[in-house]
């Protein structure tokens, strides 16, 4: 084991970001940056190949860049220890290195944020926390917020942080006269489909990389996954050259297809860079600017520009704060008591839903899906059959690149699957198979008809909708934004509803026993 050190700085795998607060006071001849893979971080869920590459092929390159500026980083990769999680691995070096202070940025995640100090205390080493400086907004800047408000959402957030941060600002007053652009936004590409898409920029795995899909393929290979056609920017320098690409070639059609989907099309017009910002190689300051200024510059209209803005300083500073705010208790919401088993087919697409399994294959292929594919399509289906919020939970946190428990587990408990029981949106997120015709051209060519709820040819999503309207009709049929949904249900007779709700039986057990099986 090497030398002591004077401060052991902890660097986790989410907070790659070498303008951290944890590096400051930094001193190389005394201090060094600890650094661990571990199974742990990738068997609690079971993060799928591409995930587990990601995280490992980014940690190496910027464990690089920090060697390269002739920094001490006591690595450890695995296969070179045989510590399983990342507290056994910690309190070892510990022991070993005799720091006197270990210095960290806040974990990203309430469970690390609880643990690793802990690993310090019971080592006898001081935990000095920093705060983690690559978000607009602190959370005890959303708690002061939120303290006082009978209902915490997104837009009333959206409005203040863009009035303090004076982004999008013409004064007092939001540039274009409104905040919010939607009406311009989020349309269908219509018939002909996407015309001229420019395809994303190429990061071919380096050296570094090939070495990671190499162990993955070799210690993860039964893991759900394919690493064949790796290519996500894994350094700053490649994070930048992602955000120039979209500002220069997508940033400008995005507000208007930001919602809409297509089959063999998984990039569109977005951005791809979440999964680069939240592994922190990318600040959303440094994101939010450029969009803005290509605005400026008469590169992009502004409902583009207002609707990217919402997602980075709106929706992703929201369910931070929001996380914070409501954990650990967050993690065990069901309002809705849902209960049903995750189907098995969310592991390997196997479904006669072309929608799902469109959304399901370009998932486990490429770790990625858009945020329609995952609120309207897998969400919306693990919703309206009754999924236990705890496994879509899990299943989301291990399937995407861009994962992290703090913008993830908000995103699907509160926004995707209302198991917060309004806490965050005012009313759940659903639709019948409709929706998703209108939307993709999903449809075509399945063997189910998204207008039917009864009959051969009825569409899973259609069926279940109207079953969650009934199942839930005491509780939103009077509700001032849901109520006029609720009210569609007086279409359907006193049979019609039988027989919808005992279609929508039939297909929870099928669903439920193959899950068993």
């Amino acid at each position: 084991m090497s030398q002591a050190v004077r401060h052991l700085v902890v660097v986790l795998g989410d907070q790659l970001d070498l303008a951290s607060s944890a590096f400051e006071g930094f001193d190389p001849r005394r201090d060094a940056v600890w650094m661990a893979e571990v199974p742990h971080e990738a068997t609690q869920v079971w993060s799928t190949q591409p995930r587990i590459a990601v995280f490992l092929a980014a940690m190496r390159h910027f464990r690089d860049a920090l060697r390269a500026r002739g920094w001490r980083v006591e690595y450890r990769a695995l296969g070179t220890h045989d510590h399983a999680t990342l507290e056994a691995a910690l309190a070892h070096d510990l022991a070993q290195l005799e720091p006197a202070k270990a210095i960290a940025v806040k974990p990203g995640e309430w469970r690390l944020a609880q643990s690793l100090p802990q690993v310090a205390a019971d080592a006898g080493v001081m935990w000095a926390e920093r705060p983690d400086l690559h978000f607009f907004c602190d959370p005890a800047d959303f708690a002061d917020w939120a303290r006082g408000r009978p209902e915490l959402r997104m837009e009333h957030f959206y409005r203040w942080i863009r009035r303090r941060e004076g982004v999008l600002m013409d004064g007092a007053e939001p540039v274009g006269a409104r905040w919010n652009f939607d009406a311009d936004n989020r349309k269908a590409f219509g018939k002909t489909g996407p015309q001229g898409l420019p395809l994303p920029p190429a990061f071919p795995p380096d050296a570094v990389t090939v070495e990671v899909i190499a162990l993955v393929q070799a210690r993860f290979g039964e893991h759900p996954g394919d690493l064949s056609r790796f290519d996500w920017p894994l350094t700053r320098e490649q994070a930048l050259l992602a955000l120039d690409d979209f500002i220069a070639l997508r940033l400008p059609g995005f507000g208007r297809h930001q919602d809409a989907m297509w089959a063999g099309q998984p990039w569109l017009f977005h951005s791809l860079l979440s999964a680069a910002m939240n592994l922190k190689l990318l600040s959303p300051r440094t994101v939010v600017a450029a969009a803005v200024q290509a605005w400026r510059d008469g590169h992009a209209p502004l409902a583009s520009v207002e609707g990217f803005v919402r997602q980075v300083i709106g929706w992703r500073e929201y369910v931070r704060g929001v996380y914070w705010l409501r954990m650990p208790g967050f993690a065990q919401d069901n309002a809705l008591d849902a209960q049903q088993p995750l189907p098995a087919f969310y592991w390997d697409a196997r479904t006669h839903m072309a929608c799902l399994r469109e959304s399901l294959q370009q998932t486990l292929q490429l770790g990625y899906a858009h945020h329609i594919q995952r609120l309207m399509v897998t969400g919306l289906f693990a919703m309206l059959l009754g999924v236990a919020p705890a496994q879509i939970h899990a299943w989301y946190l291990a399937v995407y690149v861009d994962a992290v428990e703090w913008v993830e587990l908000p995103n699907v408990l509160g926004m995707s699957q209302y198991a917060d029981g309004g806490r965050m949106v005012s009313k759940p997120y659903v639709a019948s198979g409709r929706y998703i015709q209108r939307m993709s051209n999903y449809c075509d060519g399945c063997r189910y008809d998204p207008g039917e709820a009864l009959g051969e040819r009825a569409c899973p999503f259609t069926t279940l909708y109207w079953d969650f309207l009934m199942r839930h009709q005491r509780r939103f049929a009077d509700h001032p934004r849901a109520g006029a949904q609720w009210r569609s249900l007086e279409r359907w007779d006193a049979d019609a509803r039988v027989q919808i709700a005992a279609r929508a039986e039939q297909i929870r057990r099928l669903l439920a026993n193959q899950a068993a099986s």
